[in-house]
């Protein structure tokens, strides 16, 4: 396993997040600093913090991500609209869309979609669906997949972090499900590199954490054990 690790890059598939309601100013600075430094896949951050973070990394490698209908997915279908617009006009690349999750359970597949496919036509940017699996039954998250995939997503995302976390057997359904039709990012609760590899073996390519940096130096020790 130490051998299968080593042959893995985690820095340029971390999506650096910072999330917390209290984040400053000076903590997104840091974040995209990071970001840049180590070269990781983008900067997620909290659409009142796109501005910045477009201005912190700009002509920089990582892209800048924000989340919509975070994180319980129950605004209007309006309202995600206009955060998703916005974030476009602000300068993000990527947006983290929490699902509808009553819409999944009472088999509103219609307004799944159209949440989705609305803001991947109005934005044209690269949508990540949050179906925060650890609420779903098999068959729900099977339902939420096709519709997202279906919707233009090019992304599915397991979690928020607000309700539990990746688990590997989900990002292996969740690649199961994809056929290879989208990547597929694993998110919440992911602060080892070992639950890192892990996921990325079964099927991730983007690691959504808060821990970005405490998993380069975890990786580094794990490579040095194995070599």
């Amino acid at each position: 396993m130490a051998k299968q690790y080593a042959e893995i890059d985690l820095a340029p598939m971390i999506d650096h997040s910072l999330l917390s309601p209290w984040a400053t100013p000076e903590q997104v600075e840091q974040w995209c600093a990071e970001a840049d430094l180590y070269g990781f896949a983008a900067v997620c951050v909290a659409p009142c913090y796109v501005k910045q973070a477009v201005e912190d990394l700009h002509q920089k490698s990582p892209q800048v991500c924000t989340v919509i209908g975070f994180p319980t997915g129950t605004q209007t279908s309006s309202t995600k609209l206009y955060e998703a617009q916005e974030a476009a006009e602000h300068g993000a690349t990527e947006l983290d869309v929490v699902i509808n999750l009553g819409a999944v359970k009472t088999g509103n597949h219609d307004l799944i979609h159209q949440e989705i496919a609305n803001i991947h036509q109005e934005t044209g940017l690269v949508i990540k669906a949050i179906l925060e699996t650890t609420v779903l039954n098999p068959a729900e998250k099977r339902l939420a997949a096709e519709i997202c995939m279906d919707a233009g997503a090019q992304f599915l995302k397991t979690s928020t972090g607000w309700h539990g976390g990746a688990t590997v057997d989900d990002v292996r359904l969740l690649r199961e499900l994809s056929r290879d039709r989208v990547r597929i990012k694993a998110s919440g609760g992911i602060r080892t590199a070992a639950q890192a590899y892990e996921l990325v073996l079964a099927g991730a390519t983007r690691i959504g954490t808060s821990q970005g940096l405490a998993l380069l130096k975890q990786a580094k020790q794990l490579d040095q054990v194995g070599g």
